[in-house]
């Protein structure tokens, strides 16, 4: 199955360094058995909605709402492939996937979530490494949510059986969160969550579980209660 990466940001360089990029973590989240192409849309990449068998939207610095050249363009795309193609949003991805689709995202009220952080998925209890501002504060019509956290009312959303969205990041191991905090974090998110975030970088994250759950959705083997 070839899924088509839709880039909308890049990991700094120097943590790139040690970590990978964005299609390097993807790709060690789903795991083997996937054909993978990067569209590098923050740069105007657009492809075409049939150039792929899935589509997985990346997480960015960028805010939704922003007003970039490409924003719009990949709005359309996500419209033009949403209910066609099985389609993934990650953090920002989430983010632009309800903004495209008539939600609406804004900055969360009380600030930053970064870390560890324990999410509900449909029932099951998740830890999983977040890092944003932005929330979708209202889901687009049709969508309902599947995930949450006491952060985060909307922290995943579904819409029919092929869009699936969720705002923590999967992709991100907790040696790159450790390494974020003073890179990326420092100066803008308030010590008190770096030092909390940084406190919990030993602990476990259920990332591969979360891999599995997302492979399966791309393959279409994902329970019902993860589409609708």
């Amino acid at each position: 199955m070839r899924i088509g990466l839709l880039q909308c940001g890049a990991v700094r360089p120097g943590l790139a360094a040690t970590h990978g990029d964005y299609p390097t973590l993807y790709a060690g989240l789903l795991g083997p058995g996937f054909d993978w192409r990067t569209f590098r849309v923050f740069e105007g990449e657009i492809p075409a909605p049939d150039a792929c068998d899935g589509w997985l939207v990346s997480g960015s610095r960028h805010g939704a709402y922003e007003p970039h050249r490409w924003i719009p363009p990949l709005e359309d795309l996500i419209r033009r492939i949403h209910g066609q193609r099985p389609l993934v949003g990650i953090c920002f991805g989430h983010q632009i996937v309800a903004q495209a689709l008539g939600g609406t995202v804004r900055k969360h009220p009380t600030g930053w979530s970064v870390g560890r952080h324990r999410y509900d998925w449909n029932g099951r209890s998740l830890h999983l490494n977040a890092w944003h501002q932005d929330q979708v504060a209202v889901p687009p019509p049709g969508a309902r949510t599947v995930m949450s956290s006491a952060f985060t009312v909307h922290a995943g959303f579904a819409i029919g059986p092929a869009t699936l969205t969720l705002q923590p990041h999967p992709e991100f191991p907790s040696a790159l969160i450790a390494d974020m905090i003073p890179a990326v974090g420092r100066g803008i998110v308030p010590d008190p969550l770096l030092a909390s975030a940084a406190a919990a970088v030993a602990a476990p994250v259920d990332n591969v579980a979360t891999g599995a759950r997302l492979a399966a959705f791309f393959r279409g083997d994902a329970p019902m209660s993860d589409r609708t």
